[in-house]
């Protein structure tokens, strides 16, 4: 049997003249991306700077941007393409990208969500770079807002990448939307002490603090009689409405409040419990064998300690009684 290697060489001649030939080629289409590429980055620029002389913010101007930029890649690659492989036409390129479309956009159909929900959000403005927000377990500064996600600084120092799709469809809570904020403390004063009094003692107190605004004015209203204490709820406006200013005012209010009151004779009273034995409740609860209120069922009736008492007051008096008589 003779091995002919003539064929394997004439086959590897060719395809090696046929790389030797497409250099050129190859060449050309890398010269034409690296056209294209720039070309993107001044298509950003210049989106970017269109956006903001529009009055458009900046989460805007950097979205679209990137946007015609990617739109410019795109239309460079498909270009390059055709310089490597003259045999491909723009048509048939379209042919297959049109057949593909469907099984892409089944493969990225949550990115294009997130697409679609990023440009609704930099569209309708619910919040904008800068803000903080609370959604849902988390809450941050809102540190960048891309084509597919938004990036959330915590109050940790830890970053927290959340879908546009989930901001756009569920709770966002905006905490820096408007000038000013409003907090609130709960004091808890004795059941003894003057409300009136407390109330007033508090509003003076609140005026005297620096980052507390006078407009609109506090307020101290009884929020609930609680087991050991009045629960009144100190209602009191900041700005900024930063996170940082709320946990500091609140500090303030507090460490106030803690030395007024007190100071003023009023009670900031802590929890207290009374445990009362069986036979320490008043006469006029019943029987006492038939109490079922988490008291042990007994088959003897012991008297009130009340009760008892007295009856032993009685005894220790009568002897005496009768010697004064007689």
């Amino acid at each position: 049997m003779t091995l002919e290697l003539q064929p394997i060489l004439t086959r590897l001649q060719t395809l090696l003249q046929g790389m030797i030939t497409a250099i050129p080629n190859l060449l050309l289409g890398v010269v034409v991306f690296v056209v294209f590429m720039l070309i993107a980055r001044l298509v950003n620029r210049a989106v970017h700077a269109v956006a903001t002389r529009a009055g458009q913010s900046d989460g805007i101007a950097l979205v679209f941007g990137r946007i015609a930029s990617w739109g410019v890649l795109a239309l460079g690659l498909l270009v390059a393409l055709t310089v490597v492989f003259p045999t491909l036409t723009a048509a048939s390129l379209f042919g297959a990208l049109g057949v593909g479309g469907v099984a892409i956009g089944f493969a990225f159909q949550d990115i294009f969500q997130n697409l679609l929900a990023g440009i609704l959000i930099l569209l309708t403005r619910p919040f904008k770079i800068g803000d903080q927000i609370v959604s849902g377990s988390h809450e941050g500064t809102v540190e960048d807002i891309q084509v597919r996600a938004t990036f959330l600084r915590t109050y940790d120092n830890r970053r927290v990448v959340i879908p546009n799709a989930e901001l756009y469809t569920n709770r966002v809570v905006v905490n820096t939307a408007y000038d000013k904020r409003r907090l609130a403390v709960t004091v808890g004063i004795g059941y003894g002490d003057d409300i009136a009094q407390a109330k007033a003692l508090i509003l003076k107190t609140l005026e005297g603090l620096d980052d507390v605004l006078n407009d609109p004015a506090p307020q101290v209203l009884v929020r609930s009689l609680g087991d050991f204490s009045v629960n009144l709820d100190v209602r009191f406006w900041i700005d900024p409405p930063i996170r940082r200013e709320a946990v500091v005012n609140e500090d303030a209010v507090l460490s106030a409040l803690k030395t007024a009151l007190p100071g003023a004779g009023i009670d900031l009273p802590f929890p207290t419990q009374h445990v009362l034995f069986h036979d320490q409740t008043e006469v006029t609860d019943g029987d006492r064998s038939a109490q079922r209120e988490g008291w042990p069922a007994r088959g003897d009736n012991p008297q009130a300690r009340q009760e008892a008492g007295r009856q032993a007051r009685e005894a220790h008096a009568e002897p005496s009684g009768r010697t004064e008589s007689a």
